[in-house]
Protein backbone atom coordinates (compact mmCIF):
# COMPACT_ATOMS: atom_id res chain seq x y z
CA UNK A 1 0.00 0.00 0.00
CA UNK A 2 1.38 3.37 -1.00
CA UNK A 3 1.23 5.69 2.46
CA UNK A 4 1.77 9.38 2.25
CA UNK A 5 2.98 11.25 5.89
CA UNK A 6 2.16 14.96 5.35
CA UNK A 7 4.43 16.36 8.21
CA UNK A 8 3.11 19.20 9.56
CA UNK A 9 5.84 20.30 11.90
CA UNK A 10 7.63 22.99 11.14
CA UNK A 11 11.04 20.84 12.50
CA UNK A 12 10.70 18.57 9.44
CA UNK A 13 12.49 15.66 9.93
CA UNK A 14 13.63 17.19 13.94
CA UNK A 15 10.11 16.66 14.36
CA UNK A 16 9.37 14.24 17.58
CA UNK A 17 5.58 13.13 16.34
CA UNK A 18 7.60 12.13 12.91
CA UNK A 19 9.33 9.25 14.80
CA UNK A 20 6.36 7.33 15.26
CA UNK A 21 5.88 7.35 11.65
CA UNK A 22 9.59 6.26 11.40
CA UNK A 23 9.07 3.58 13.56
CA UNK A 24 6.45 2.36 12.14
CA UNK A 25 7.94 2.16 8.91
CA UNK A 26 10.21 -0.42 10.49
CA UNK A 27 7.68 -2.45 12.19
CA UNK A 28 5.65 -2.55 9.05
CA UNK A 29 8.11 -2.74 5.88
CA UNK A 30 5.67 -4.63 3.60
CA UNK A 31 4.12 -0.98 3.08
CA UNK A 32 5.30 1.97 1.15
CA UNK A 33 6.04 5.19 3.26
CA UNK A 34 6.75 8.73 1.69
CA UNK A 35 7.10 11.86 3.63
CA UNK A 36 6.28 15.22 2.51
CA UNK A 37 7.69 18.08 4.90
CA UNK A 38 4.67 20.29 4.48
CA UNK A 39 5.25 22.33 7.34
CA UNK A 40 9.10 23.00 6.60
CA UNK A 41 8.39 23.62 2.81
CA UNK A 42 5.09 25.43 3.07
CA UNK A 43 6.87 28.46 1.38
CA UNK A 44 7.82 26.57 -1.34
CA UNK A 45 4.67 24.82 -1.74
CA UNK A 46 3.19 28.05 -2.38
CA UNK A 47 4.87 28.47 -5.17
CA UNK A 48 5.10 25.71 -6.82
CA UNK A 49 1.96 22.43 -5.61
CA UNK A 50 2.95 20.23 -8.45
CA UNK A 51 5.13 17.95 -6.44
CA UNK A 52 3.01 17.55 -3.63
CA UNK A 53 0.23 16.64 -5.93
CA UNK A 54 1.88 14.09 -7.55
CA UNK A 55 2.37 12.30 -4.20
CA UNK A 56 -1.26 12.67 -3.05
CA UNK A 57 -2.39 11.44 -6.54
CA UNK A 58 -0.56 8.10 -5.80
CA UNK A 59 -1.25 7.48 -2.25
CA UNK A 60 -4.01 5.32 -1.22
CA UNK A 61 -3.53 6.15 2.58
CA UNK A 62 -2.99 10.03 3.58
CA UNK A 63 -1.39 10.50 7.23
CA UNK A 64 -1.46 13.98 8.77
CA UNK A 65 1.20 14.35 11.48
CA UNK A 66 1.87 16.71 13.69
CA UNK A 67 2.31 18.50 17.11
CA UNK A 68 -0.61 20.25 18.38
CA UNK A 69 -0.42 23.91 18.71
CA UNK A 70 -2.51 26.01 20.27
CA UNK A 71 -5.73 23.99 20.37
CA UNK A 72 -5.45 22.96 16.33
CA UNK A 73 -2.43 21.90 13.92
CA UNK A 74 0.45 24.38 13.38
CA UNK A 75 -0.20 27.21 11.18
CA UNK A 76 1.95 25.43 8.49
CA UNK A 77 -0.70 22.61 8.23
CA UNK A 78 -3.60 24.90 8.17
CA UNK A 79 -1.92 26.61 4.87
CA UNK A 80 -1.70 23.07 3.32
CA UNK A 81 -5.09 22.55 3.69
CA UNK A 82 -6.17 25.88 2.27
CA UNK A 83 -3.46 25.00 -0.78
CA UNK A 84 -4.74 21.73 -1.07
CA UNK A 85 -8.61 23.08 -1.42
CA UNK A 86 -7.37 25.70 -3.82
CA UNK A 87 -5.87 23.63 -6.08
CA UNK A 88 -9.01 21.31 -6.69
CA UNK A 89 -6.97 18.50 -6.54
CA UNK A 90 -9.72 15.09 -6.20
CA UNK A 91 -8.85 13.13 -3.22
CA UNK A 92 -12.66 11.54 -3.16
CA UNK A 93 -12.15 8.20 -1.97
CA UNK A 94 -8.90 7.63 -0.81
CA UNK A 95 -8.40 6.60 3.18
CA UNK A 96 -6.73 9.30 5.89
CA UNK A 97 -5.82 9.51 9.16
CA UNK A 98 -3.93 11.53 11.43
CA UNK A 99 -1.10 11.64 14.28
CA UNK A 100 -0.63 13.96 16.78
CA UNK A 101 2.06 14.50 19.72
CA UNK A 102 1.14 16.71 22.58
CA UNK A 103 1.04 17.23 26.34
CA UNK A 104 -2.60 16.42 25.71
CA UNK A 105 -3.84 19.89 25.72
CA UNK A 106 -6.93 20.45 23.29
CA UNK A 107 -5.63 17.63 21.87
CA UNK A 108 -9.57 16.88 20.97
CA UNK A 109 -10.11 20.30 18.82
CA UNK A 110 -6.91 19.44 16.69
CA UNK A 111 -7.96 15.93 15.74
CA UNK A 112 -11.73 16.96 15.30
CA UNK A 113 -10.33 19.83 12.70
CA UNK A 114 -8.22 17.54 10.75
CA UNK A 115 -11.31 14.98 10.73
CA UNK A 116 -14.10 17.95 9.57
CA UNK A 117 -11.40 19.22 6.90
CA UNK A 118 -10.93 15.30 5.77
CA UNK A 119 -14.48 15.15 5.46
CA UNK A 120 -14.59 17.98 2.62
CA UNK A 121 -12.30 16.39 1.11
CA UNK A 122 -14.44 13.67 0.46
CA UNK A 123 -11.39 11.36 2.35
CA UNK A 124 -12.33 8.44 4.26
CA UNK A 125 -11.65 9.60 7.75
CA UNK A 126 -10.05 6.82 10.13
CA UNK A 127 -9.88 7.75 14.02
CA UNK A 128 -6.32 9.04 14.61
CA UNK A 129 -3.71 7.65 17.06
CA UNK A 130 -3.21 11.52 20.07
CA UNK A 131 0.18 10.40 21.75
CA UNK A 132 2.36 11.84 24.73
CA UNK A 133 5.83 13.25 23.30
CA UNK A 134 7.21 10.72 25.40
CA UNK A 135 4.78 7.38 24.47
CA UNK A 136 7.11 6.12 21.80
CA UNK A 137 10.08 5.69 24.33
CA UNK A 138 7.79 3.27 26.41
CA UNK A 139 6.71 -0.36 25.85
CA UNK A 140 3.42 0.59 26.57
CA UNK A 141 3.37 3.89 23.73
CA UNK A 142 4.84 0.93 20.95
CA UNK A 143 2.14 -1.30 21.33
CA UNK A 144 -0.41 1.57 21.04
CA UNK A 145 1.16 2.96 18.28
CA UNK A 146 1.08 -0.59 16.03
CA UNK A 147 -2.36 -1.27 18.06
CA UNK A 148 -3.66 1.99 15.85
CA UNK A 149 -1.24 1.16 13.07
CA UNK A 150 -3.17 -2.39 12.93
CA UNK A 151 -6.83 -0.99 13.16
CA UNK A 152 -5.92 1.63 10.11
CA UNK A 153 -4.90 -1.78 7.90
CA UNK A 154 -8.07 -3.54 9.24
CA UNK A 155 -10.39 -0.58 8.67
CA UNK A 156 -9.49 -0.33 4.94
CA UNK A 157 -9.49 -4.01 4.52
CA UNK A 158 -13.24 -3.35 5.55
CA UNK A 159 -13.80 -0.48 4.46
CA UNK A 160 -15.00 1.33 7.15
CA UNK A 161 -14.39 5.01 8.41
CA UNK A 162 -15.94 8.05 9.73
CA UNK A 163 -19.25 9.56 8.26
CA UNK A 164 -19.09 13.62 8.43
CA UNK A 165 -21.24 15.12 11.25
CA UNK A 166 -21.22 19.20 9.53
CA UNK A 167 -23.38 20.11 6.94
CA UNK A 168 -21.65 21.61 3.64
CA UNK A 169 -24.41 23.57 3.39
CA UNK A 170 -22.99 27.54 2.78
CA UNK A 171 -23.87 30.27 4.97
CA UNK A 172 -26.72 32.65 4.17
CA UNK A 173 -25.12 36.21 5.42
CA UNK A 174 -28.10 38.20 7.32
CA UNK A 175 -27.48 41.80 6.47
CA UNK A 176 -25.84 43.77 9.24
CA UNK A 177 -27.30 47.81 9.75
CA UNK A 178 -24.83 50.09 10.84
CA UNK A 179 -25.92 53.21 13.05
CA UNK A 180 -25.67 56.42 11.28
CA UNK A 181 -24.55 57.88 15.33
CA UNK A 182 -21.40 56.23 16.93
CA UNK A 183 -21.67 56.34 20.68
CA UNK A 184 -18.34 56.07 21.23
CA UNK A 185 -17.61 58.15 24.56
CA UNK A 186 -16.21 56.62 27.29
CA UNK A 187 -12.31 56.38 27.51
CA UNK A 188 -10.96 52.80 26.57
CA UNK A 189 -9.24 50.95 24.55
CA UNK A 190 -10.78 47.53 22.75
CA UNK A 191 -9.28 45.82 19.93
CA UNK A 192 -10.96 44.76 17.20
CA UNK A 193 -8.74 41.83 15.85
CA UNK A 194 -9.31 40.55 12.75
CA UNK A 195 -7.92 38.92 8.91
CA UNK A 196 -10.61 40.44 7.35
CA UNK A 197 -10.50 40.17 3.72
CA UNK A 198 -10.92 43.67 1.49
CA UNK A 199 -13.91 41.54 -0.36
CA UNK A 200 -15.59 40.44 3.01
CA UNK A 201 -18.30 43.00 3.40
CA UNK A 202 -20.31 40.75 5.67
CA UNK A 203 -17.19 40.98 8.38
CA UNK A 204 -16.76 44.13 8.05
CA UNK A 205 -20.75 45.11 8.30
CA UNK A 206 -20.49 43.55 11.43
CA UNK A 207 -17.25 45.34 13.18
CA UNK A 208 -18.33 48.62 11.93
CA UNK A 209 -21.68 47.54 13.74
CA UNK A 210 -19.98 46.57 16.82
CA UNK A 211 -17.98 50.10 16.42
CA UNK A 212 -20.87 52.33 16.38
CA UNK A 213 -22.80 50.77 19.48
CA UNK A 214 -19.60 49.89 21.86
CA UNK A 215 -19.50 53.18 24.53
CA UNK A 216 -15.51 53.05 24.26
CA UNK A 217 -13.24 53.74 21.80
CA UNK A 218 -11.89 50.84 19.43
CA UNK A 219 -9.50 50.15 17.14
CA UNK A 220 -8.96 47.14 14.67
CA UNK A 221 -6.18 45.45 13.60
CA UNK A 222 -6.03 43.22 10.66
CA UNK A 223 -3.49 41.03 11.14
CA UNK A 224 -3.38 39.50 7.58
CA UNK A 225 -1.43 42.61 6.69
CA UNK A 226 1.24 41.89 9.23
CA UNK A 227 4.92 41.59 7.95
CA UNK A 228 4.89 38.13 9.64
CA UNK A 229 8.87 36.15 8.71
CA UNK A 230 7.16 32.93 9.43
CA UNK A 231 4.95 30.54 11.47
CA UNK A 232 6.38 29.32 14.86
CA UNK A 233 9.18 27.00 14.49
CA UNK A 234 8.88 25.38 18.02
CA UNK A 235 12.06 26.04 18.19
CA UNK A 236 11.47 26.98 22.31
CA UNK A 237 14.14 30.49 21.49
CA UNK A 238 11.73 32.39 23.33
CA UNK A 239 11.63 29.82 26.67
CA UNK A 240 14.23 31.82 28.73
CA UNK A 241 14.41 35.16 27.05
CA UNK A 242 10.51 35.73 25.44
CA UNK A 243 12.56 37.41 22.82
CA UNK A 244 11.17 35.05 19.54
CA UNK A 245 13.70 33.83 16.96
CA UNK A 246 11.91 36.04 14.31
CA UNK A 247 12.99 39.45 13.90
CA UNK A 248 10.00 40.83 12.44
CA UNK A 249 8.86 42.41 16.51
CA UNK A 250 5.49 40.68 16.49
CA UNK A 251 6.28 39.86 19.98
CA UNK A 252 6.90 43.81 20.22
CA UNK A 253 3.91 44.69 18.66
CA UNK A 254 2.07 41.62 20.57
CA UNK A 255 2.93 43.44 23.93
CA UNK A 256 2.42 46.31 23.23
CA UNK A 257 -0.09 47.45 20.90
CA UNK A 258 -2.92 44.25 21.50
CA UNK A 259 -2.25 43.18 24.81
CA UNK A 260 -2.18 46.83 26.59
CA UNK A 261 -6.41 46.76 25.50
CA UNK A 262 -8.88 46.72 28.22
CA UNK A 263 -10.60 43.89 25.88
CA UNK A 264 -10.03 42.16 22.56
CA UNK A 265 -12.81 41.45 20.42
CA UNK A 266 -11.99 38.70 17.48
CA UNK A 267 -13.76 38.53 14.33
CA UNK A 268 -13.58 36.51 11.30
CA UNK A 269 -15.05 34.69 8.65
CA UNK A 270 -15.01 30.76 9.42
CA UNK A 271 -12.94 28.77 7.14
CA UNK A 272 -11.98 25.21 6.81
CA UNK A 273 -14.07 24.79 9.90
CA UNK A 274 -11.49 27.38 11.64
CA UNK A 275 -10.61 30.98 11.98
CA UNK A 276 -8.50 30.36 8.57
CA UNK A 277 -4.81 30.18 8.63
CA UNK A 278 -3.64 33.77 8.81
CA UNK A 279 -5.37 33.52 12.65
CA UNK A 280 -3.84 30.28 13.44
CA UNK A 281 -0.52 32.21 11.98
CA UNK A 282 -0.87 34.78 14.85
CA UNK A 283 -2.24 32.12 17.37
CA UNK A 284 1.34 30.10 16.92
CA UNK A 285 3.39 32.84 17.21
CA UNK A 286 2.06 34.22 20.09
CA UNK A 287 3.58 31.03 22.22
CA UNK A 288 6.09 34.06 22.58
CA UNK A 289 4.72 34.39 25.69
CA UNK A 290 5.23 30.69 26.30
CA UNK A 291 2.83 29.07 28.47
CA UNK A 292 1.55 31.96 30.79
CA UNK A 293 -2.13 33.89 30.97
CA UNK A 294 -0.93 37.45 30.21
CA UNK A 295 -4.27 38.81 29.60
CA UNK A 296 -5.95 36.99 32.38
CA UNK A 297 -8.73 38.76 33.62
CA UNK A 298 -9.15 41.04 30.63
CA UNK A 299 -13.18 40.30 29.13
CA UNK A 300 -13.09 38.97 25.14
CA UNK A 301 -15.95 38.69 22.64
CA UNK A 302 -16.23 37.22 19.14
CA UNK A 303 -17.67 38.56 15.75
CA UNK A 304 -18.11 35.72 13.58
CA UNK A 305 -19.32 35.31 10.06
CA UNK A 306 -20.93 32.08 9.15
CA UNK A 307 -22.77 28.97 10.25
CA UNK A 308 -21.16 28.85 13.62
CA UNK A 309 -23.59 26.90 15.09
CA UNK A 310 -23.02 23.68 13.18
CA UNK A 311 -19.43 23.73 14.00
CA UNK A 312 -19.38 22.32 17.21
CA UNK A 313 -15.13 21.76 17.23
CA UNK A 314 -15.15 25.64 16.93
CA UNK A 315 -17.41 26.42 19.62
CA UNK A 316 -15.50 24.52 21.87
CA UNK A 317 -12.05 25.93 20.56
CA UNK A 318 -13.65 29.56 21.62
CA UNK A 319 -14.94 28.63 24.65
CA UNK A 320 -11.56 26.30 25.38
CA UNK A 321 -9.27 29.58 24.80
CA UNK A 322 -11.39 31.97 27.51
CA UNK A 323 -11.95 29.67 29.74
CA UNK A 324 -7.79 29.12 29.85
CA UNK A 325 -6.91 32.51 30.07
CA UNK A 326 -9.17 33.19 32.73
CA UNK A 327 -10.91 35.82 30.35
CA UNK A 328 -14.37 36.39 30.61
CA UNK A 329 -16.40 35.54 27.16
CA UNK A 330 -18.82 37.84 26.65
CA UNK A 331 -20.40 36.61 23.81
CA UNK A 332 -20.43 35.37 20.28
CA UNK A 333 -22.43 37.19 17.68
CA UNK A 334 -23.08 36.01 14.34
CA UNK A 335 -24.60 36.82 11.59
CA UNK A 336 -27.23 33.40 11.15
CA UNK A 337 -30.13 34.66 12.16
CA UNK A 338 -30.48 38.34 14.11
CA UNK A 339 -26.58 39.67 14.02
CA UNK A 340 -27.36 43.39 14.86
CA UNK A 341 -28.92 41.65 18.12
CA UNK A 342 -26.21 39.46 18.74
CA UNK A 343 -23.73 42.09 17.89
CA UNK A 344 -25.52 45.26 20.27
CA UNK A 345 -26.18 41.90 23.15
CA UNK A 346 -21.98 41.58 22.90
CA UNK A 347 -21.33 45.34 23.33
CA UNK A 348 -23.47 45.30 26.74
CA UNK A 349 -22.11 42.05 27.75
CA UNK A 350 -18.53 44.11 27.07
CA UNK A 351 -19.49 46.94 28.52
CA UNK A 352 -20.46 45.47 32.10
CA UNK A 353 -17.51 42.97 32.50
CA UNK A 354 -15.33 46.05 31.94
CA UNK A 355 -17.55 48.44 33.90
CA UNK A 356 -17.51 45.80 37.18
CA UNK A 357 -14.16 44.03 36.30
CA UNK A 358 -16.34 40.66 35.99
CA UNK A 359 -14.29 37.39 35.36
CA UNK A 360 -16.27 34.48 36.44
CA UNK A 361 -14.23 31.48 37.96
CA UNK A 362 -13.23 28.67 35.34
CA UNK A 363 -14.84 25.81 34.36
CA UNK A 364 -13.52 22.27 33.59
CA UNK A 365 -12.26 23.61 30.13
CA UNK A 366 -9.91 25.98 32.11
CA UNK A 367 -8.93 24.01 34.83
CA UNK A 368 -8.35 21.11 33.24
CA UNK A 369 -6.19 22.82 30.63
CA UNK A 370 -4.02 24.88 32.99
CA UNK A 371 -3.83 21.54 35.55
CA UNK A 372 -1.69 19.80 32.32
CA UNK A 373 0.43 22.97 31.76
CA UNK A 374 1.17 23.30 35.69
CA UNK A 375 2.03 20.33 35.62
CA UNK A 376 4.53 20.41 32.53
CA UNK A 377 6.19 23.88 33.66
CA UNK A 378 6.57 22.56 36.87
CA UNK A 379 8.90 19.13 35.21
CA UNK A 380 10.26 21.97 32.60
CA UNK A 381 11.03 25.07 35.34
CA UNK A 382 14.90 24.35 34.33
CA UNK A 383 14.17 25.50 30.34
CA UNK A 384 11.09 27.45 30.43
CA UNK A 385 12.31 29.70 33.18
CA UNK A 386 9.80 32.37 32.48
CA UNK A 387 6.72 30.52 32.32
CA UNK A 388 8.28 29.25 35.50
CA UNK A 389 8.35 32.30 37.42
CA UNK A 390 4.97 33.22 35.84
CA UNK A 391 3.55 30.33 37.82
CA UNK A 392 5.30 30.85 40.82
CA UNK A 393 3.92 34.50 41.44
CA UNK A 394 0.51 33.78 39.93
CA UNK A 395 -0.04 30.85 42.47
CA UNK A 396 -0.89 28.24 39.85
CA UNK A 397 1.88 25.41 41.10
CA UNK A 398 -1.44 25.00 43.41
CA UNK A 399 -0.56 20.56 44.06
CA UNK A 400 -3.24 18.90 46.21
CA UNK A 401 0.07 17.22 48.40
CA UNK A 402 0.47 20.71 49.28
CA UNK A 403 -2.87 20.56 51.12
CA UNK A 404 -1.86 18.22 54.21
CA UNK A 405 -4.39 19.34 56.25
CA UNK A 406 -7.37 18.41 53.87
CA UNK A 407 -5.70 14.87 53.53
CA UNK A 408 -5.19 14.24 57.38
CA UNK A 409 -9.03 15.14 58.01
CA UNK A 410 -9.93 12.60 55.11
CA UNK A 411 -7.99 10.07 56.74
CA UNK A 412 -9.71 10.65 60.41
CA UNK A 413 -13.23 10.68 57.94
CA UNK A 414 -12.21 7.55 56.34
CA UNK A 415 -11.15 4.99 59.46
CA UNK A 416 -14.58 6.54 60.85
CA UNK A 417 -16.66 5.66 57.85
CA UNK A 418 -14.59 1.62 57.78
CA UNK A 419 -16.85 1.05 60.92
CA UNK A 420 -19.73 0.10 60.59
CA UNK A 421 -21.15 0.70 64.61
CA UNK A 422 -19.07 4.63 64.41
CA UNK A 423 -21.78 5.03 60.73
CA UNK A 424 -24.88 4.35 62.51
CA UNK A 425 -24.45 6.10 65.32
CA UNK A 426 -22.68 9.16 63.03
CA UNK A 427 -26.63 9.29 60.88
CA UNK A 428 -26.57 12.84 59.66
CA UNK A 429 -23.61 14.03 61.45
CA UNK A 430 -21.34 14.12 58.23
CA UNK A 431 -23.87 15.99 56.10
CA UNK A 432 -24.00 18.57 58.98
CA UNK A 433 -20.44 19.08 59.20
CA UNK A 434 -19.75 19.33 55.83
CA UNK A 435 -22.12 22.38 55.91
CA UNK A 436 -20.85 23.87 59.05
CA UNK A 437 -18.23 25.88 57.46
CA UNK A 438 -21.40 27.29 55.41
CA UNK A 439 -23.38 28.11 58.46
CA UNK A 440 -20.75 30.56 59.81
CA UNK A 441 -20.33 32.48 56.67
CA UNK A 442 -24.40 32.60 56.47
CA UNK A 443 -24.84 33.64 60.08
CA UNK A 444 -22.12 36.32 60.03
CA UNK A 445 -23.66 37.91 56.86
CA UNK A 446 -27.24 37.63 58.51
CA UNK A 447 -25.60 39.79 61.95
CA UNK A 448 -23.69 42.02 59.88
CA UNK A 449 -27.40 43.64 58.67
Amino acid sequence: MNILVLNGSPKGQYSITLQTINFLMKIYPEHSFDVLHVGQRIKALERDFSDAAEYLKKADLIIFSYPVYTFIAPYQMHRFIELLKEKGLSLEGKFATQLSTSKHFYDVTAHRYIQDNCHDLGLKNIRGLSADMDDLLTEKGQNEAKDFFNYVLFCIEKNMYEKSSVSDTPSKNVPVNIPQQSVNEKDGDIVVLTNCEENDGQLKNMIERFRAVMPRKTRVINIAEYPFKGGCLGCFNCAVSGKCVYKDGFDDFLRGSIQTAQAIIIAFTIKDHSMGASFKLYDDRQFCNGHRTVTMGMPMGYLISGNYSEEFNLQMIVEGRAQVGSNFLAGVATDETDPDSEIDKLAKNLEYALENSYVPPQNFYGIGGMKIFRDFIWLMQGMMKADHKFYKAHGQYDFPQKKRGMMLKMYLVGALLSSPEIKAKMGNKMNEGMLMPYKKLLDKIEKSK
